[in-house]
């Protein structure tokens, strides 16, 4: 078995690991709704979600700095960006919502990255010709 630093035949084994070196997550999501036809615009999205935090985990989760960076109101996705150390919580609270205004509703995670770079895409979308 070889270990870090253990050397054979004159080679050097060096085990490197990196955690996570963005300070941000994106997340792409998409609202929801049972019935069609329901609009919402780009603040009452972001209010939404300071709600969906402020429900879950207090005061101290509305104040998390959460950056709506693009809203489409047609299809009603969004980007998001949130520190590293709050994905979980924006995720968990997100994932509990159950309806706004008497519709119900629920947000879906399509894609989740360290990189903005990487949601501008959707493998499982490509149509293939």
């Amino acid at each position: 078995m070889i270990g870090a630093g253990d050397q054979r035949a004159g080679a050097v084994f060096e085990r490197r690991v990196y955690k996570n070196v963005s300070d941000y997550q994106y997340m792409k999501v998409r609202l929801e709704f049972e019935a069609p036809g329901f609009r919402l615009n780009d603040v009452s999205f972001k209010q939404m979600i300071v709600s969906a935090l402020r429900g879950l985990h207090g005061e101290i989760g509305a104040a998390l700095p959460i950056d709506v960076l693009k809203f489409e109101e047609q299809s009603l996705t969004a980007i998001l960006r949130v520190r590293g150390s709050d994905l979980v919580k924006l995720w968990s609270a997100l994932t509990l919502v159950a309806s706004y205004k008497d519709a119900k509703c629920a947000f879906r995670v399509i894609q989740v990255s360290p990189f903005l770079l990487a949601l501008s895409g959707n493998s499982r979308e490509f149509l293939l010709i």
